[in-house]
C-alpha cells in the first residue's frame, strides 16, 4: 500500500500538502493539529504491534516508521495507522483524567491523604505528659478532639496519632484528679 507523500515535489520540507481527512477534504479539525513527538512514538508503536503481528511486511513498516517521525500533523499520523487494529487515532497527550476504562493496575497510585497537624500536635504532647508529669495532657486532649473533627471533615490521615494524644492525656488528667483528690482528701484527715 503507498501513501501520498505530505510534500510537493520540488518544494522540499517546507511546504506541507494538506492531508485529506475522512471525506476527501483538507481537515481544519484536530487531523491538522501539529503532531508531538509523543504522538510520533505513539504511531510508531502502533506500527510495531501490527508488525509484530504479521499485518505488513518489513519494508513496508520501516516505511511508514521513517514517514511517523516525518510526520508534521496528526492527520498524517492517522492516515499511517488507520489500517490497523489500534488505530486510526494517534490520540493527544492525556492532561486530564483518562478517557474510558482503564483497569486499575495501570492507573497511578493515589496520592496518600495528608496527615493531620493538630493530631502529630496530639500525640506530641501526649508523649510530653510522661516527662511533664502531666502539664501537656489538657492541651493534648483539646488538640486531640480537634484533629479528630477536622479528620472527619476533610478526609485528612492521623486518627492514630490523634487517639494517642487523647488516650495519654485523659491519662495525665485523670492522674492529676486522683493526685488532688488524695491531697485534698489527707488535708482533711490531716
Amino acid at each position: 500500500m503507498s501513501y501520498p507523500s505530505p510534500w510537493q515535489p520540488g518544494q522540499g520540507w517546507n511546504q506541507p500538502r494538506p492531508w485529506p481527512d475522512q471525506a476527501g477534504q483538507s481537515g481544519q479539525s484536530g487531523q491538522s493539529m501539529l503532531a508531538s513527538t509523543a504522538d510520533r512514538e505513539r504511531a510508531v508503536d502502533v506500527l510495531r504491534a501490527g508488525f509484530a503481528e504479521g499485518r505488513m511486511q518489513q519494508s513496508e513498516f520501516e516505511k511508514r516508521v521513517a514517514r511517523a517521525y516525518a510526520a508534521r500533523t496528526v492527520g498524517e499520523l492517522t492516515l499511517l495507522v488507520s489500517d490497523l487494529p489500534q488505530g486510526p487515532m494517534a490520540l493527544p497527550a492525556v492532561t486530564g483524567p483518562v478517557p474510558g476504562p482503564v483497569p486499575r493496575a495501570f492507573l497511578p497510585a493515589p496520592a496518600p491523604p495528608k496527615t493531620n497537624d493538630k493530631a502529630v500536635g496530639a500525640a506530641i504532647c501526649g508523649g510530653l505528659c510522661l516527662v511533664t508529669g502531666g502539664f501537656t495532657g489538657v492541651p493534648a486532649v483539646i488538640l486531640g478532639h480537634t484533629a479528630r473533627s477536622e479528620m472527619r471533615r476533610t478526609g485528612e490521615s492521623g486518627e492514630g496519632l490523634a487517639m494517642t494524644g487523647l488516650v495519654l492525656g485523659w491519662l495525665s488528667i485523670a492522674g492529676w484528679a486522683l493526685m488532688l483528690t488524695l491531697l485534698f482528701v489527707a488535708a482533711l484527715v490531716g
